[in-house]
């Protein structure tokens, strides 16, 4: 016995047979158990596996269906914004369209009337006029005045059928109010009068 043990209390003595005697016990209690555990078979094995490999497969397709629809969420995103930038005009430029139209009935009632005061302001409306149509043409909107071209229901609205023989049939003889486009997209159809057959 050494003097560390010679001078332990009897209590912490007991202590430590105590805490010996627990680690003895529990020791034997480990081995059957590890004994009662059957070794795994091949089949059992190969089941396992394929479940796994299933799981795997499964995970896969889900994250393959996660990546396309965050793929095709993105690009519907970016179509969004940039039919936003492209057509943010849309609504402005419609409610602009009826002062084109006064400014031309003005002109078209101004030619009838004589006068040097008359020309100065009819001249002075026509400037007006080309300005404005010019600065829409800056911003992509373009004017339809399909005079003599074939008629096309997507831009034109036929407001009637007069027969003429001088012209094709289904042509636009007149207009009477220009269509708009912005940047390809209709914004309001040119109102015209269509050649039919006598």
């Amino acid at each position: 016995m050494s003097n560390e043990e010679a001078t332990r209390p009897p209590e912490e003595e007991q202590q430590a047979q105590g805490v010996e005697q627990e680690a003895v016990e529990q020791a034997p209690e480990a081995e059957p158990a590890a004994e009662n555990l059957e070794a795994p078979t091949v089949e059992s094995l190969l089941a396992e596996v394929a479940e796994l490999q299933a799981k795997v497969t499964e995970q896969n397709d889900s994250v393959l269906r996660a990546q396309a629809e965050v793929q095709n969420i993105r690009r519907r995103s970016e179509r969004d914004v940039e039919n936003a930038h492209k057509f943010a005009l849309d609504k402005f430029s419609s409610d602009l369209l009826p002062i084109i139209d006064s400014l031309e009935r003005a002109l078209e009632a101004a030619e009838s009337v004589e006068g040097e005061a008359v020309k100065a302001m009819r001249d002075g409306v026509e400037l007006t006029l080309k300005m404005f149509v010019d600065t829409l043409g800056k911003h992509g909107i373009e004017q339809l005045n399909p005079v003599g071209e074939p008629f096309n229901p997507e831009f034109h609205q036929a407001m009637s059928m007069v027969p003429n023989p001088e012209m094709d049939p289904n042509s636009v003889m007149a207009v009477m109010q220009k269509g708009y486009v912005l940047k390809g997209r209709l914004v309001r159809p040119a109102m015209v009068v269509v050649s039919k057959a006598p």
